[in-house]
């Protein structure tokens, strides 16, 4: 699934997509994931990551044709380069990212006085980070001490479980972390995580705030594709669309699901590609049982 951390974009300060760009470029994952999680994940680079629906290289046949269809309502970048996050292989390029950023914090109005981003109207360039685990402070504090760097005014805020979801049904933050699970077969459940309607009740799935025509029109091609090829076309067509408008910040996913266990059993050659299920299709195995028994002495 996208894990990230997911904007609100009804405030002020997150809805220009060069701020969340930049946003995007300031947080290091390698680093991250090198330092704090002990290189256990991979970084989510598609709200379909890991399956035929992620959008890849540019975009063409009948995917193009639905996004041609909204050409005028979407980034330019969607017809001309392929999404990537940022990667950071050493401090090099951690610093250029960083560079990056402060350009687009400039060209979205944003101008360093006083060490703090501030705007023509004198609005500080602000962001609270609003969690409801505390043990994932140590994941969010080098994260905002780099937009600090910046002259963003970060901070996190850490509350209960129930005061969280009364904030974010209602919508009362700046950034949360968000997973948005997906299916293989992508439905109406699409308009309840992007659509315009969604974007205004209270409680809904769309904690994001999104209200895009363009998104609205490649929902609804999902919703009604004719056949398999046409839905998986369409659902590249919006994962391309929703990556270029800069709604989150990717965060990562494992690779792999870790079980332990005392292998003394059998199981098929061959597994399904998507869940655990090796957990129910085993038998016991004489052979690993009498290893293991050897093997323990």
């Amino acid at each position: 699934p996208m894990q990230s951390f997911a904007f609100n974009i009804r405030r002020a300060q997150f809805q220009d997509p060069r701020v969340r760009q930049a946003f995007n470029l300031a947080f290091d994952f390698e680093w991250t994931n090198k330092n704090l999680t002990y290189d256990a994940y991979h970084r989510v680079g598609s709200y379909f990551d890991n399956s035929e629906l992620k959008a890849t290289g540019l975009p063409h046949g009948r995917e193009l044709e639905f996004l041609n269809e909204v050409r005028a309502e979407v980034p330019p970048e969607v017809f001309a380069k392929e999404w990537k996050n940022p990667v950071n292989h050493s401090e090099k390029d951690a610093r250029q990212h960083l560079s990056m950023a402060a350009k687009l914090f400039a060209e979205a109005g944003y101008h360093p006085k006083g060490g703090v981003l501030t705007n023509a109207a004198g609005e500080h360039l602000t962001a609270e980070f609003l969690l409801s685990q505390p043990d994932f402070e140590r994941l969010v504090l080098p994260y905002i001490e780099k937009l600090e760097k910046l002259g963003v005014k970060a901070s996190v805020r850490t509350v209960d479980t129930s005061q969280y979801q009364r904030r974010v049904d209602t919508f009362d933050f700046d950034i949360v972390v968000e997973t948005f699970r997906q299916s293989l077969s992508p439905g109406n459940e699409q308009r309840d995580y992007w659509g315009s309607e969604a974007a205004g009740k209270d409680g809904s799935r769309n904690v994001i705030g999104i209200k895009n025509p363009a998104v609205d029109k490649l929902i609804d091609k999902i919703i009604l594709a004719k056949d398999r090829a046409d839905l998986v076309a369409a659902t590249r067509a919006l994962d391309r669309v929703l990556l270029w408008n800069h709604y989150v910040v990717p965060q990562w996913r494992t690779p792999f699901e870790r079980v332990a266990m005392w292998n003394v059993y059998g199981r098929p050659a061959k597994l399904p590609s998507r869940n655990s299920s090796f957990l129910r299709v085993w038998w016991w195995d004489d052979g690993a049982a009498k290893r293991l028994a050897d093997g323990r002495g």
